[in-house]
């Protein structure tokens, strides 16, 4: 793996920059030629490794990714980097399927957040019946602690199917922490849902419909799913948001909610920001693929680690106008 200083940076010339409200959020380049991590061995993390939360944490990046085996089941990998590229990984993975709402499918899909001096996970549990958002907390992110179910499946007030993409707003809003997810709708499309709690365990709806609906004949015409926890500013809840098409192509926009208001939206992407180009993003588990998942802002600029067609892990940069 080569260090920082001697990577190539690979523009996306074919993407136009996307509007923003009247701004412009620039171009994202890609860090690597390939991917920061990928399969290994025959056993946990044979089949895929992709879909990446990130955080600081003891001075170093700390990357949870979704580990696939042969069989389909999904774990929890830990891997932690100084330089954002070069990653070491433990042997063991630090999350695995144990309860019913786990068991077949397994952990998929991490976002991470920190309050005070514990470490919140929001994850799907997959028991091939059902995809639910669940919730485990650590204190050093190694050693999980689960809290269960948090929106359950087939249970919601518009999301009528499956649950996932916790994205948990990092600082409380109105007295009450907020969080974006991904809930199916009646007529079977993926949207986004907003949900609110006053502890973090217990979440409520406020909503009858998606707080970020699809949009017919976009990049987001058939999913809307959120990405990493999005960043609070003056102004702004800033969140980067995974958009699907009819032909099931994922690519990357950027949303722009209310300061005060978390339900509220105040700009949208028209075109996306980020697309599938390279073969380990356009061929893979599931082809066509840039899912992006993890969010850090390291030494005056925003990195992006993103799951590449369900199989590798990728990282960008780029501009996230605030």
């Amino acid at each position: 793996m080569k260090p920082l200083a001697a990577l190539f940076l690979l523009p996306l010339a074919v993407l136009p920059h996307a509007q923003q409200g009247g701004r412009t959020s620039g171009k994202w380049q890609r860090l690597a030629p390939g991917p920061v991590v990928s399969p290994h061995g025959d056993g946990w993390e044979a089949a895929g490794t992709f879909n990446p939360a990130v955080i600081e944490h003891g001075g170093r990046i700390v990357m949870l990714y979704r580990a696939q085996d042969r069989n389909g089941t999904s774990r929890l990998g830990y891997a932690s980097s100084s330089d954002g590229i070069t990653f070491t990984r433990r042997d063991e993975p630090v999350l695995s399927p144990e309860t019913e709402y786990e068991l077949g499918g397994g952990i998929e899909d991490p976002r991470l957040v920190k309050f005070g001096g514990t470490y919140y996970l929001t994850y799907t549990g997959y028991n091939r019946k059902d995809a639910q958002l669940c919730l485990a907390t650590s204190r050093d992110l190694v050693h999980w602690e689960r809290q269960g179910v948090i929106l359950p499946a087939s249970k919601g007030r518009w999301n009528v199917g499956w649950t996932k993409a916790g994205a948990i707003v990092p600082e409380k809003i109105d007295g009450k922490y907020w969080m974006y997810f991904l809930g199916t709708a009646a007529d079977k499309t993926d949207q986004m849902g907003i949900a609110w709690s006053t502890d973090l365990r217990h979440w409520s709806e406020p909503l009858d419909a998606p707080v970020l609906p699809r949009r017919p004949g976009r990049f987001d015409s058939r999913v809307v799913e959120p990405g990493p926890p999005p960043i609070v500013t003056r102004d702004a809840i800033v969140l980067v948001y995974n958009g699907a098409d009819d032909t099931l192509v994922y690519r990357t926009g950027i949303v722009r909610f209310d300061r005060h208001d978390p339900r509220r939206v105040l700009s949208r992407t028209d075109t996306p920001v980020f697309a599938p180009e390279t073969a380990w993003e356009t061929s893979g588990q599931v082809p066509n693929v840039v899912f992006v998942e993890g969010l850090i802002r390291r030494q005056g600029r925003y990195l992006f680690y993103y799951g590449g067609a369900d199989k590798y892990v990728g990282v960008v940069s780029g501009e996230l106008r605030e």
